[in-house]
């Protein structure tokens, strides 16, 4: 079946595609590699990465979105016509229309910016939906029900908070806070106590590895290179799983934050349908150990994480493109 529509999580760190009937055909890091010769494109997504920290002077590989928006408008434009191309193949006789999720905080110019961005990038339309609403069709919870439903989908850049009736959002919170943050909080961590300098690469592997919310009971290990700070020599440490969670409870902490203040805004009635149904966690940062557990300690609120929960924005927008007419209410804005 040719498809001529598809729906894009333009994530922080990573962008995933997907396309009705076909499902997640694209899931790259969202990083472009530039050469400042030039100023041609090098290479997208999982080439550009490898490149991260290790190019030479005329090459620069760098992450075109900041905390959920765009940063560099043109290193955008490149990366969605990258991903556009590559998920319906180089030659086209039709323009797609393409849905793209964004955080549900960001103002209106940065909105028009992702819009004229995939326009420019080969879109034949391009809506415009929330990470929130898009996060909860992707969890398969039935927005449009006179129920509450609570949502909470942590990322690379953002972290959204939402409560979602009759599909749309009666309470939403959005905090410059995901998996970036908490990797720098890990970097910043090691450099204090171990004199060693690392990677954002190196601190997101102990983070996926051996990071939890809260303290394991069976502690884990893991073995890590960098440079030595004081002498600027190789060196190798020794990483605790307590060292990430010390590292990263001030990142939580915001994350919390915004939880409970979504709920401090819920009204009643919703507020009992939520302790109830519990709250669904969405988005790679979701899935460090222990997210839901620090998560309803903090709220008394059940806290359950979703399935392929870092895929949930991306099936959402796909879901939703297939049917347009049923979630119009959900969709912000569209060119």
């Amino acid at each position: 079946m040719f498809s001529r529509r598809l729906g894009i999580d333009l994530g922080t760190t990573y962008s995933l595609v997907f396309i009705p009937g076909r499902g997640i055909v694209i899931n790259e890091p969202s990083v472009v590699a530039i050469s400042l010769i030039d100023k041609q494109v090098m290479a997208v997504g999982n080439e550009a990465k490898e490149m991260l920290g290790r190019t030479p002077d005329t090459i620069v590989a760098s992450r075109p979105l900041k905390d959920g928006v765009i940063a560099d408008y043109k290193t955008t434009e490149s990366m969605l016509k990258y991903f556009i191309n590559k998920a319906l193949g180089g030659v086209r006789f039709f323009r797609p229309e393409v849905m793209i999720a964004v955080p549900a905080g960001i103002t209106s110019t940065e909105r028009r910016a992702v819009i004229e961005a995939t326009l420019q990038a080969g879109a034949k339309a391009a809506y415009i939906i929330k990470e929130p609403v898009a996060a909860a069709i992707g969890a398969n919870i039935p927005i449009g029900s006179a129920s509450g439903h609570m949502i909470v989908d942590m990322g690379g850049g953002t972290s959204e908070v939402a409560i979602i009736s009759l599909g749309g959002i009666v309470a939403n919170a959005s905090v410059r806070i995901g998996g970036n943050k908490i990797d720098a909080a890990i970097q910043e961590f090691i450099r204090k106590k171990y004199n060693l300098n690392i990677g954002e690469r190196s601190a997101e592997d102990l983070k996926v590895n051996i990071g939890s919310a809260l303290p394991l009971e069976e502690k884990l290990f893991m073995e890590i290179r960098g440079r030595d700070s004081i002498q600027g020599l190789p060196k190798v440490v020794t990483v605790e799983s307590d060292d990430i969670t010390e590292a990263i409870q001030d990142e939580l902490a915001g994350i919390i934050q915004a939880v409970k203040s979504v709920l401090q805004e819920t009204p009643p009635e919703l507020s009992a349908d939520i302790m109830d149904k519990g709250m669904i966690l969405s988005g790679g940062t979701a899935q460090l150990k222990n997210m839901d557990k620090i998560l309803s300690q903090a709220t008394g609120i059940p806290a359950f994480l979703a399935d392929d929960a870092q895929l949930c924005v991306a099936k959402g927008t796909g879901i939703a493109l297939e049917n347009l007419e049923s979630y119009k209410k959900s969709i912000l804005s569209t060119k």
